[in-house]
């Protein structure tokens, strides 16, 4: 079930919410996965945010930054879509939404990771 979109109000849009997408070269995914979050930031009203693209590039990279395969999509530093372990392996990640698989994650994955970050730093 999809949760009904709520645009950020005026008190969250000093939340400094942070997007960033680890993904490797030639990542044939990472198109989609950029459409969608343009498009949910745009429906989310966030549009003072901006999304950071992470090449990952070595092993060393990969365990730096907690890198799932690519595309992983990151929200305030966490997986939006959790339940995959870190690699140092340079390699596609694959997603799975019920039944069906992909190569990027779900735009309503991304929705409820972001939906329930700024939830969270608005009880702080």
């Amino acid at each position: 079930m999809l949760e009904p979109v709520v645009p950020v109000t005026s008190s969250q849009k000093g939340f400094q919410l942070r997007i960033e997408v680890l993904h490797i070269d030639e990542c044939p995914n990472l198109e989609d996965t950029r459409a969608s979050l343009a498009e949910l930031v745009a429906e989310l009203g966030l549009g003072h945010i901006d999304t950071t693209f992470t090449l990952i590039d070595s092993p060393a990279e990969a365990a730096k930054h907690r890198f799932a395969g690519s595309p992983t999509v990151l929200i305030d530093g966490f997986d939006a879509v959790p339940g995959t372990e870190p690699t140092t392996n340079l390699a596609c990640r694959i997603y799975r939404d019920g039944q069906k698989i992909a190569g990027s994650p779900s735009k309503d994955s991304i929705r409820k990771a972001i939906q329930a970050s700024l939830r969270t730093s608005a009880s702080e």
